[in-house]
């Protein structure tokens, strides 16, 4: 089928706006030599607003090539509760009851192992957290763990290969961590329905292989810098204990399991989180400032890789059916590094007829791939928000961020394909 005008147009836009989130360094020199204009650069350099602004250019491209009613329909039409849903629990997860809950149990856990206790915590951040985001969600996962990880590490000025390679196994091991169930990980609940995926398919099938490799990333990084870490300043234990009423942290805990339970119904967790938001107004003495300027920004993100995304099938379905499913394997890993993962393998349930290995193949190198890129997973963009501070001039260079993370993503790959 020959593609329509409007399609060639999306097509187009959807490479511009990955071009541009390699290239967000360009305007934050552009707003220092051109002042005037400053406001506007800093807005295109930042990496959150790149996909909800060239899809308010192709909304504007459609207004002209289709009328106002089709443009209107086709925005309208789309499913934006991945977006509403990050950003609510984003702001849940972030929560300081949440932080402080979270922060105990890995504590507690890393207080079991046998080495120094920074070594120890880093290695359980790493591990225990993005494989909790099979119960909690991958989104929530990574709100924490990016959080824990800022606090404890990331704030003390460590060194700018650990904060990368940190940050590629972070996102490495959240995208293959939520892989134990069916309803955590983005791409796997997009399919998960309509092929079957049960709790046991994706135990026997994923989960094991990916839990391997969440514990074989975090092993090799904590190895390799377990000196580093272990100089670190180390947060003293004869401070006075947290102020944290149990019954505090158990309603937040109540809020965000809430919000998990309803994820696909967007009128019900929406309504919670403002219920929310008016429990933590009510007991500011126990909160900090809650992150939503974070959460809109990643929302916005998303949105507009949703209204962009919409206009790829026409070539992404067809790219998708003509491989085999070693082929399809690789080739949706590197596809998931310049398109978002749920969306591909939202694309690949279309295919009617396919295999059982199709269908693995295309989960499992959908999950592969989610660490590559900060948009090939739908929760790195939430901790892209919450780490980048910490990086030189505030800004992660995407290239290096993607060769972060090939070596945990060569170990997934070891673990799906070899296992």
């Amino acid at each position: 089928m020959n593609p329509t005008t409007i399609e060639i147009i999306g097509a187009s836009l959807f490479a511009i706006a990955v071009i541009h989130t390699f290239s967000t360094k360009f305007f934050e020199r552009l707003a220092h030599t051109q002042p005037n204009h400053a406001g506007l650069w800093h807005l295109l350099g930042e990496v959150e607003a790149v996909f909800g602004f060239w899809a308010m250019v192709l909304v504007v491209f459609m207004f002209f090539v289709l009328g106002q009613s089709e443009a209107v329909a086709y925005v309208d039409t789309r499913n934006y509760t991945e977006p509403l849903f990050v950003f609510a629990i984003m702001v849940i997860a972030a929560s300081k009851p949440i932080l402080v809950l979270a922060g105990r149990i890995v504590k507690s856990t890393a207080a079991l192992l046998p080495m120094d206790r920074q070594v120890a915590y880093f290695f359980t951040t790493l591990s225990l957290v993005p494989l909790l985001g099979s119960f909690i969600t991958e989104p929530a996962a990574m709100t924490l763990a990016a959080f824990l990880l800022r606090d404890r590490f990331y704030t003390q000025g460590i060194s700018n290969t650990l904060k990368y390679g940190t940050l590629g196994v972070l996102f490495v091991n959240i995208s293959i961590g939520g892989t134990l169930t069916p309803f955590a990980a983005p791409p796997v609940l997009m399919v998960a329905a309509k092929w079957g995926f049960d709790m046991h398919y994706m135990l026997t099938m994923f989960g094991w292989k990916a839990a391997l490799a969440v514990l074989v990333n975090a092993t090799a990084l904590t190895v390799l810098f377990a000196k580093e870490l272990a100089a670190m300043k180390k947060p003293s234990e004869n401070g006075p204990p947290e102020d944290m009423p149990f019954w505090v942290i158990g309603t937040h805990l109540l809020f965000l399991v809430s919000v998990v339970v309803f994820a696909h119904h967007p009128a019900v967790f929406m309504g919670l989180f403002l219920f929310f938001l008016g429990y933590t107004s009510a007991y500011s003495r126990y909160q900090d400032r809650l992150i939503l300027k974070e959460g809109l920004m990643v929302a916005f993100f998303l949105a507009g890789l949703v209204v962009l995304g919409g206009m790829q099938a026409w070539w992404l379905q067809d790219v998708l059916k003509g491989m085999s499913p070693t082929v399809l394997y690789y080739g949706a890993t590197a596809l998931t590094a310049i398109t978002d993962n749920a969306a591909l393998t939202y694309l690949g349930s279309l295919v009617e007829g396919v295999s059982d290995e199709f269908k693995y193949a295309l989960v499992a190198g959908a999950v592969t791939g989610g660490g590559l890129t900060v948009i090939a997973n739908a929760p790195n963009p939430a901790g892209f928000a919450i780490l980048r501070h910490y990086f030189n001039d505030g800004a992660i260079h995407p290239g290096k961020l993607f060769l972060a993370a090939l070596g945990p993503t060569a170990v997934a790959v070891l673990a799906f394909q070899a296992l």
